[in-house]
């Protein structure tokens, strides 16, 4: 009797692993509106499906966009509706871009690559370069948290409220919501809070700003108070740029949308919730600026900006009680999301960095590290807002002025690991992509250069910046020039190919070859980054003189 032969099988090939952080990073998506299983990888052609599938999404995007409506910002563009009118609009519609580009980098950079923002730029660059990233992050985000502790306080002493209880009651607040152990409870108490900062919308109806006079004033450029204005009115719009597209904002999503467990098969509904993210901070900002413009025009206060409380008691004087409480609320409710936001930003990165377990889905316990270092920081702020005779003025505006200077160098990182083919395979940036965020670090270095001189130099005359204008767009006019003479007489890459990216996951950091930095690039880096400690140690100089008299 014979048998007949066994067919051999095919062998089972592993699975490629990939740089996922730890357990607490897999799994599923459990977000503050919805769930989505580990395992589902049906089609969704549905509308009715496709909108669950955005719910449980939404998130990321959200929350980084509402959360940079902060304090700072309620500042920034109440300054220039109250000093300006609405005559600056327009610099907003300039700035929806930039939002998106930045952004949506960063949310590809972590569905991609599940690794964190920070830790990325130690491996691919090394030590050096990550030190003093993190560090920048680091002070920035410190100083930004005291800010948003400053915007609590003025709301609470607005509203009649006793500024010690309400900071401490506003600090457990914020530090609770992360110490549940539970990111589905976090993220509904942050959406919740962004929800919140639509209060602005009836406030703009309260007031009603003349709308063809603000839909004007979006989408035509121009500069009040003509050439003898023209350093105050540049040190506004760095401000505007400084205010909305911040730092911390990079490391943030990067960090969440990995956090949330968000992979490349859903990329196309986190940018659906950035692109409402953008929307939401764009209504909220031009709200700002249209009723407040609105509510001094023809009065004493026009031109007079002092802070926010300053515009809330504008509001109950030209308005009503309501109104002023009603901007005294969203303020309070914009200062704890921001608080939220830039604590956790700075969480992950130093989570990153010493190799900390980092996840909300942990509890304290399982991430003591993580949670020390957000209450930690949480605890800091409120204790400075607190002390009597702080120069909470001075430590606002010194916060702007580094943000300014600090973000073309997380704009130069950003776009070098987003055209890492080792990192980002068949997601790297493509020429287009390129051009525009090369042309944006451009103008943020201009703008740098800018905000630095006239921090030293306050009395920096109109002809001086556009001097520095002329010469950076002439600098920047021979690097694209050089850039794309290097491009003609070189060696033409192999076309970018992108079939079956929505599957492809960075494999571990440790098995990538770290990319070699041409001369150039290595002395254009090294070019920014002492122009920028320089810019940073001359502005830390200049404020502290400030801050004794000098």
């Amino acid at each position: 009797m014979t048998t007949a032969p066994v067919k051999p099988t095919a062998p089972t090939l592993p699975t490629p692993r990939t740089a996922v952080l730890d357990d607490a990073h897999t799994g599923d998506i459990r977000g503050a509106l919805g769930t989505i299983k580990q395992h589902d990888t049906g089609e969704r052609r549905l509308l009715s499906a496709k909108f669950k599938t955005l719910l449980a999404i939404v998130g990321p995007g959200l929350i980084v966009m509402v959360g940079d409506n902060d304090a700072g910002a309620f500042a920034t563009y109440g300054q220039a509706g109250q000093n300006y009118g609405t005559s600056l609009l327009w610099t907003l519609l300039l700035l929806i871009p930039v939002l998106y580009v930045n952004q949506e980098m960063v949310l590809r950079l972590g569905a991609v690559t599940g690794v964190g923002h920070a830790r990325l730029i130690l491996e691919r660059f090394g030590k050096f370069w990550g030190a003093f990233s993190v560090i920048d992050l680091f002070l920035l985000n410190a100083l930004t948290l005291v800010t948003e502790f400053i915007g609590i306080t003025l709301a609470l002493d607005y509203l009649g409220l006793p500024k010690t209880g309400g900071v401490l009651v506003a600090a457990a607040v914020i530090v609770a919501s992360a110490f549940t152990g539970s990111f589905r409870r976090f993220e509904r108490v942050a959406v919740l809070l962004c929800a919140g900062s639509l209060l602005l919308v009836p406030l703009y109806f309260m007031i009603h700003p003349k709308p063809s006079r603000m839909a004007h004033d979006f989408v035509v450029p121009n500069m009040p108070g003509g050439s003898g204005e023209l350093a105050t009115v540049m040190l506004l719009i760095i401000g505007i740029v400084g205010t909305t597209v911040a730092p911390w904002q990079l490391f943030f999503q990067q960090s969440y949308v990995i956090d949330k467990r968000i992979t490349p098969r859903f990329m196309k509904y986190e940018k659906a919730d950035l692109w409402i993210g953008i929307a939401i901070v764009i209504v909220g900002a031009a709200a700002i600026t249209g009723f407040t413009a609105a509510t001094f025009a023809g009065t004493d206060g026009f031109g007079h900006f002092t802070d926010q409380a300053g515009v809330a008691r504008g509001l109950e004087a030209h308005v009503s009680k309501a109104a002023g409480v009603l901007f005294a609320v969203a303020l309070l409710d914009a200062s704890i999301i921001g608080a939220f936001a830039v604590s956790l930003s700075t969480a992950y990165a130093i989570g990153d960095v010493f190799g900390m377990k980092h996840s909300l889905h942990r509890g304290v316990k399982g991430a003591k590290g993580f949670y020390t270092v957000y209450a930690g920081l949480v605890a800091v702020a409120a204790a400075i807002v607190l002390i009597p005779g702080s120069p909470l003025g001075l430590l606002t505006q010194g916060v702007q002025t580094l943000a300014g200077v600090l973000l073309p160098s997380a704009s130069v990182f950003l776009l070098l690991l987003c055209n890492d083919k080792a990192v980002l395979g068949p997601w790297v940036n493509g020429p287009k992509t390129n051009a525009f965020t090369a042309a944006v670090v451009g103008v943020l270095v201009t703008l740098s250069v800018i905000l630095t001189a006239s921090v030293l130099f306050p009395d920096i005359t109109s002809n001086a910046i556009l001097d520095i204008l002329a010469a950076c767009g002439v600098t920047g006019v021979l690097a694209a020039g050089y850039s794309f003479t290097r491009r003609r007489t070189g060696t033409k890459e192999d076309p970018i190919d992108r079939t079956g990216k929505e599957n492809w996951r960075m494999p571990p950091l440790e098995s990538l070859a770290r990319p070699t930095m041409s001369t150039t690039r290595m002395i254009g880096m090294g070019a920014l980054r002492t122009y920028l400690l320089i810019a940073m140690i001359l502005v830390v100089i200049k404020v502290v003189q400030v801050a004794l008299g000098q």
